[in-house]
């Protein structure tokens, strides 16, 4: 074990993108910790890998698929839902390798439809796992920035604020586009704090991306699907790209590839020839007002709490 190697701790990486994002990270010479709930017996697996979009997909087979390749790989379960199983996924991550430089938050659950066909348990639930999990592990991985000497990347999967994205959909939105706030808000919190070597960066796809959620897509649709190397790629550019320029930013993977100097995105295709429909805006809102930098009287609850005790 190289301790030595950048430490990627990466939250949802049994399958999917999250897979393929730890993956990359391996090969790019991290020590990846592959976190989610999804475990099996890793050496029994039949095929090997298995389909990373099935269920026979766990930490356990991306440990191993990241071992088998040269790389270092643990991993380690975790119910987002509980804060103290994230607290020991975090802690557990540390005792292992001794550091934390990279974390990636891709938990997340997923239920689109209107807010009277959405129950109050599934309302709930994408809470509990989208911006209450993402709060609660970046809670719990700060601490290690900081004894890091606040040098470190947060990688979140959370869009661009706009409102279309509400529509037909708005639980999961307000879910998603909370996070995104916790970006901004966060990177504000790393700006005001003199942390310049901190930086926290939401990313987004620009078209459909295959994952299990594209497995029951009609073969023509699938011309409009890449392959989820283009959100790794974009993932491991951010995180050369100095913290300062990608503080705060809500990215989507193509065009941020294509600030980095990429024009051809046709490997990334799974049609050979097809044009996949993007999916995304051309153009976002400005989140900016013209007041921008006038905070007031700014309150700190925490001060507030101090004095009245």
């Amino acid at each position: 074990m190289n301790l030595n190697k950048q430490v990627a701790l990466v939250v949802g990486a049994s399958r999917g993108i999250g897979r393929q994002i730890a993956i990359d990270l391996a090969k790019n010479g991290y020590a990846v910790v592959i976190a989610a709930k999804s475990t099996s017996d890793a050496s029994k697996a039949t095929p090997f890998p298995p389909d990373p979009n099935s269920p026979q997909s766990t930490i356990s087979t991306v440990e191993r698929e990241i071992r088998e390749a040269g790389g270092e790989a643990t991993a380690v379960v975790v119910d987002t839902r509980d804060f103290a199983g994230v607290e020991r996924m975090v802690a557990r991550a540390v005792e292992i390798y001794g550091r934390l430089d990279v974390l990636v938050y891709n938990s997340g659950a997923i239920w689109w439809a209107s807010v009277e066909n959405t129950p109050m348990k599934r309302f709930q639930l994408m809470q509990r796992v989208n911006p209450e999990g993402l709060y609660g592990t970046i809670q719990a991985a700060l601490p290690h920035f900081k004894k890091n000497g606040w040098k470190g990347r947060i990688i979140v999967v959370s869009p661009p604020i706009y409102s279309r994205f509400f529509r037909g959909k708005t639980a999961y939105a307000m879910g998603k586009v909370g996070m995104s706030v916790l970006t901004k808000g966060l990177a504000m919190d790393f700006e005001r704090e003199g942390k310049t070597e901190m930086a926290i960066t939401s990313i987004w796809p620009a078209t459909a991306i295959q994952s299990a959620a594209t497995d029951n897509m009609d073969r023509g649709s699938i011309k409009d699907l890449r392959k989820p190397t283009i959100y790794s790629d974009a993932i491991l550019a951010m995180l050369r790209a100095p913290p300062s320029t990608v503080n705060g930013c809500l990215e989507l993977d193509e065009d941020f590839l294509r600030k980095t100097g990429v024009k051809d995105f046709s490997k990334y295709n799974i049609v050979l020839g097809a044009e996949p429909r993007r999916i995304m805006p051309a153009k976002f809102p400005d989140l900016t007002v013209e007041e921008q930098d006038d905070e007031g009287q700014r309150m700190d609850s925490t001060k507030l709490r101090t004095s009245r005790m």
